[in-house]
């Protein structure tokens, strides 16, 4: 039942972020720890944007009035009290990410350069390839798909598993007109995916490509 298996899951981050708050309540002096309820606070905020009767939509296209703002506000004051301490960690600076994206008024006016240079300090603490494949598609936003797909291609073996970086790459081929290249990367990405609704996006992602070529 997937009205129960939503229920069940915003029951799990209502906990979570109960959780975080009376962690950072026990903790007042632990920088990571306002970071974690930060970034929970932050990722919630959003939440309610990124699925429409099920299916993914995408930062570009959410609806930004319907995200949480009184969630952005206190995660945006946490991660300012974390930049005053000056103990930077990996929680605080996903936090951080999370900040400049909420802070944006669209997905035009997002700070890229910003991202990109918390990326490369998140590597510092957390040099791992998800946390690259993240950094390449800020740098894609920034730098454009060409640039984006040659960061791509230097984690690539390792990501082969991992459907979402054959999505991105998928995504920034298509913009470069690549367009078979793009299906077949979907069409990778489709068959690693799990969930329900991933396959649903990645599905009309190869439909929409198939009729192009109309």
């Amino acid at each position: 039942n997937a009205g129960a298996e939503d229920q069940s899951r915003d029951s799990l981050r209502e906990e979570a972020l109960r959780l975080g708050r009376a962690l950072a309540v026990l903790m007042p002096d632990e920088p990571e720890v306002a970071g974690l309820l930060a970034l929970m606070l932050l990722n919630e905020s959003r939440m309610v944007a990124r699925l429409t009767d099920g299916d993914i939509v995408l930062l570009r296209d959410q609806d930004r009035t319907s995200w949480n703002r009184n969630q952005i506000d206190e995660g945006h004051s946490i991660v300012r009290a974390c930049i005053r301490r000056n103990r930077p960690g990996p929680y605080q600076l996903q936090a951080a990410i999370q900040a400049v994206h909420c802070g944006a008024a669209s997905f035009d006016d997002t700070d890229w350069d910003q991202i990109v240079v918390l990326y490369d300090h998140l590597m510092s603490f957390l040099p791992t390839s998800v946390v690259a494949l993240n950094r390449a598609i800020a740098v894609g936003e920034r730098d454009g798909p060409r640039q984006g797909l040659d960061a791509i291609e230097v984690i690539a073996a390792d990501l082969a598993g991992y459907h979402l970086m054959h999505a991105a790459r998928g995504s920034m081929l298509r913009q470069l007109g690549q367009n078979e290249q793009a299906r077949l990367a979907f069409e990778e990405a489709y068959r690693l995916a799990v969930f329900e609704s991933d396959r649903r996006f990645l599905e009309t992602q190869i439909r929409d490509l198939a009729e192009s070529r109309r």
